[in-house]
Order: structure tokens, then C-alpha cells, then sequence
């Protein structure tokens, strides 16, 4: 049995879902805010452990063979009528979601306690650094005068973790921004928050690169086809942005096989940049990326090397 932990509504798990119902192999879909709608039943005992009813549907978490943490969002418990009793059960389910994760150990594609820690952007730099990849100049920083030294010479700004802020029922993505020299009158911004600075590559294209498994599948994004998305491909309108499956040259793909590695992962969703002269610059990387759209854009068998890698892991486990 193949467990997908995800929410409601992430159309990407779908093409999981898809391809599991193709092949006919048994899945459950754990929906992770439908979860306080259920029973759930433990035993310490090795042969009984964890049981999940949601909807009618049960699920023995020992008959788990792979899991893929998808993109899940925290439970939503019945409503209570104050704050305290509120904070109260989140806590409680949210310590329950630890334990069912905790159990799975050895069975996820990428475990949700490796995806956080890999979420690090600093630390995800410092290991591309070991590995030999081309990493633009960069300063994470708070402080207006080292800030204000490095911005002079030319940088972008990027968040360094969210680049979504909330209000209210709309959001604002914070877009990775090319920067004019700071003025004194940026000091109180610039010391609110540490901000990713980096020196700005000039592009040919951006790359994502998709590792799954052993295997890496690249596509070109061609933002330097329009103004709008020139520094950050996510930005503006574009529904034509033009994407290219491509090979990348065997010393980056290895570079990506081991960056993943080193952060215990079994996918990450990789962010490059192609500069003028073909040099391969590394970006971040996403733990749990999106990839849905680039499947639909290119082709790319995205949803069956991941069910191949599930179906691997549930080998390893019979």
C-alpha cells in the first residue's frame, strides 16, 4: 500500500493518484486537515501500532510499503469558541501528525523531518559551496552597512524563507528583485528582517532541474523572453513562457544527485541559472517543489519516476 499524505486541494497529488489507478497499485490518500474527522486507534504493540479512519476509509499504517509527503497542511479541528481551547487542540493534533510521520520513517520518498531541515536556505548554500557548484557572491543580512557595502557593487533580493505574505484572504508573492543602491532612509527596512543578497547573474535562461530518485530531469525557462520575468521567471502574466526539456552537463547533474544526498532527500525540485556563457549557476533548492506544470508544459514523466521510486522503496520494505 502507497500512502499520499496531501490536502484537498493540491491538483498535483491528482497525477499521483492518476498514475497509481493506472498501474493498479493500492493507494490511500490522506487528506492531513480531514484527519480530526476520523478515529483514530493505537497499540504499542509491534503487530497492531497505528489505525486511520477518514470517511469510511481505514488504513493500517504497518501495511504502508512508501510514502510521498506531498505538500499536507496543518488539521483542522472541530471548531471551539476560545482561543485557548483553540491553540489547544491544534497542538494536540499537530502532536499527533508528528507520531503518524515519526512511524513512517524509512518509508517516505523524502521524510517530512528531512524537508524541513533541508528548507535551510543558508545550510542548502553551504553544501552547494562543498559540492563545487557555481554559487553567485552572497551575503544573508540584516545590517544596513554590510548591506548597503554589498548592494552597491549590483544585487537582487530574495526572501529567505516565505515569499508569501498573507492578508487577510489574498496574499502578496514577494518576487526575487534587482536592487538600486540603499539610501539612509532603508535602514529601518533593511533591519526588520535577514534578507538572501546575491550578486545578479545575467542570465540566458533559468533551469529547473527535477531530481527523483537517481534520475534528473532539466527544463529551460526561457525568462529572458520578456521583460517581466528578466529577474524572476514567477513573476508577471506569462502563460507562454517558453519551457525546453534539456540535458544538463554530467558534472551538474551530479552535483544536483549529490546535493540531494547530502540533504537526505529522494527529491528536490533544483533552481539554476544558465548564464551568456553556458556556466551553470545554483540557485536554491526546493525539498518539495511543485512539478505538475512542467509534466503538462513538456512532457517529462514526472508522476511515473515517482511512483517508480515509491514502488522501489515498497520493495525495500516488504
Amino acid at each position: 500500500m502507497i500512502l499520499i499524505v496531501t490536502n484537498k486541494r493540491d491538483i498535483t497529488s491528482d497525477f499521483i493518484v492518476l498514475e497509481l489507478g493506472r498501474r493498479g497499485v493500492p493507494f490511500y490518500r490522506l487528506n492531513s486537515e480531514d484527519i480530526p474527522s476520523g478515529a483514530l486507534r493505537f497499540w504499542p504493540q509491534p503487530d497492531q501500532g497505528w489505525e486511520i479512519d477518514v470517511a469510511g476509509e481505514a488504513l493500517k499504517l504497518c501495511d504502508v510499503s512508501a510514502a510521498y509527503y506531498r505538500r499536507p497542511g496543518p488539521p483542522e479541528p472541530s471548531p471551539a469558541k476560545d482561543p485557548a481551547t483553540r491553540d489547544y487542540l491544534a497542538g494536540e493534533w499537530s502532536a499527533i501528525t508528528r507520531s503518524l510521520w515519526n512511524v513512517l520513517e524509512g518509508r517516505w520518498l523524502s521524510s517530512p523531518f528531512a524537508i524541513l531541515r533541508a528548507e535551510d536556505k543558508p545550510r542548502q548554500l553551504t553544501l552547494a559551496v562543498s559540492l563545487g557548484f557555481d554559487v553567485p557572491e552572497t551575503l544573508v543580512s540584516n545590517d544596513f552597512e554590510a548591506v548597503g557595502a554589498f548592494v552597491a557593487s549590483g544585487a537582487i533580493g530574495k526572501p529567505l524563507r516565505h515569499s508569501l505574505v498573507e492578508r487577510g484572504e489574498t496574499g502578496e508573492v514577494l518576487f526575487t528583485t534587482r536592487l538600486d543602491p540603499l539610501r539612509p532612509m532603508d535602514r529601518e527596512a533593511v533591519s526588520v528582517a535577514p534578507v538572501i543578497y546575491q550578486r545578479e547573474v545575467r542570465k540566458a535562461y533559468d533551469v529547473r532541474a527535477t531530481v527523483i530518485g537517481d534520475r534528473v530531469f532539466a527544463v529551460a525557462i526561457h525568462s529572458q523572453d520578456h521583460d517581466e520575468t528578466e529577474v524572476d521567471w514567477r513573476s508577471g502574466t506569462r502563460t507562454d513562457l517558453r519551457h525546453e526539456a534539456i540535458e544538463l552537463p554530467r558534472p551538474v547533474i551530479d552535483k544536483c544527485l549529490a546535493l540531494t544526498e547530502a540533504l537526505d532527500l529522494r527529491f528536490g525540485a533544483i533552481d539554476l541559472i544558465a548564464d551568456l556563457d553556458g556556466r551553470h549557476w545554483f540557485l536554491e533548492i526546493n525539498p518539495n517543489g511543485q512539478w505538475a506544470w512542467i509534466e503538462r508544459r513538456t512532457g517529462l514523466p514526472l508522476a511515473a519516476t515517482i511512483v517508480d521510486e515509491l514502488i522501489s522503496i515498497g520493495a525495500g520494505n516488504a
